[in-house]
């Protein structure tokens, strides 16, 4: 097995298991449910938006450990950035996560991020990975209908 792809497990066993900012947020300005029904994700992912820059992020909800690795380690970073540059780093995402690591240009500028490279060669957990991301854009564009990956 190659580094990254220990890196891979030991990312998503350690977040699927001990999710960071798990949880509903107190003082959320934004939020959004996003469900992947064949998985069975279904979560909830909550924003503080203060001075047009995220200020706190949390999620809530069930999914397998790869939506809720995914969710732990976004909300992690996008802490501190704006939606401009939440939706740029969820571009690269997920060119990483359906394209593979040579489409996110750099994947080591992609931190934690880069271990989810692996998924685009397992076409069914692309949709477990993404969306949180999808579910978070959604919360900071204000879209009231819950997000599906169907």
């Amino acid at each position: 097995m190659s580094e990254l792809s220990d890196l891979y497990q030991e990312v998503v066993l350690d977040h699927g298991k001990r999710p960071r900012n798990y949880g509903p947020l107190d003082g959320a300005t934004h939020h959004a449910e996003g469900l992947n029904p064949l998985c069975g994700d279904h979560l909830t992912v909550f924003a503080r938006v203060e001075d047009g820059v995220v200020r706190e992020a949390r999620f809530a909800g069930d999914g397998c450990a790869i939506s809720k690795a995914s969710a732990s380690v976004m909300t992690g970073l996008v802490k501190g950035r704006t939606q401009a540059e939440v939706d740029a780093l969820y571009e690269r995402f997920h060119a990483l996560v359906t394209e593979g690591p040579v489409a996110a240009g750099d994947p080591e500028s992609l931190g934690k991020l880069a271990v989810f490279g692996g998924v685009h060669d397992y076409p069914a957990r692309v949709k477990c990975a993404s969306l949180a991301w999808h579910t978070l854009r959604a919360a900071l564009r204000g879209e009231g209908a819950p997000v599906s990956t169907e």
